[in-house]
């Protein structure tokens, strides 16, 4: 019953999350090479991350896009947001996803945002904790997406209807 990757999805938007230069000390001096973090989505339910790494900025862009094309996810959104409070983690980065009422807002920063905007979501209160790494906040933030389970899904699990799952 976990998430299952999602292929041959069409109108997704890519997003450039961060862009870091490499310097790699050589005989002659430093070659420079470029990694990007690439977020697409369609804005419905659906994301995926991907990084990108070559020698010229675009080149490590579409890299990024190719992958997460590849890693395309489906999450739950409910109404705009998500349907409970969860902590996502990545290596030593935390986010901490709690839904929000209609007209809230996405209240988030950088890659947190990017991953959210993707996904569809548009009310949604989000804290970052521990590190600051666009790399691990980014994957945290997928991370805790992946791990909502949302009402039906928790029905079908135990055995019962939705309406039983609320009133017991």
């Amino acid at each position: 019953m976990k998430n299952f990757k999602v292929s041959e999805i069409e109108n997704l938007k890519e997003k450039i999350v961060h862009i870091n230069r490499v310097a790699k000390v050589v005989k002659g001096g430093r070659r420079f090479s470029f990694n990007a973090i690439v977020v697409v989505g369609d804005g419905n339910g659906h994301v995926g991350i991907g990084l990108g790494k070559a020698n010229e900025v675009t080149d490590a862009i579409s890299k990024g896009i190719d992958d997460a094309k590849k890693n395309v996810y489906k999450v739950p959104v409910i109404k705009g947001t998500i349907p409970h409070q969860i902590l996502g983690k990545y290596g030593a980065g935390k986010v901490l996803l709690k839904p929000a009422s209609p007209g809230t807002g996405l209240i988030a920063g950088g890659g947190v945002r990017a991953v959210l905007e993707s996904a569809g979501v548009q009310d949604i209160l989000t804290k970052s904790l521990g590190s600051s790494n666009p790399h691990n906040l980014v994957k945290a933030t997928l991370n805790g997406l992946l791990n909502l389970t949302d009402a039906k899904r928790m029905a079908s699990r135990r055995g019962m209807t939705v309406t039983e799952v609320f009133n017991s």
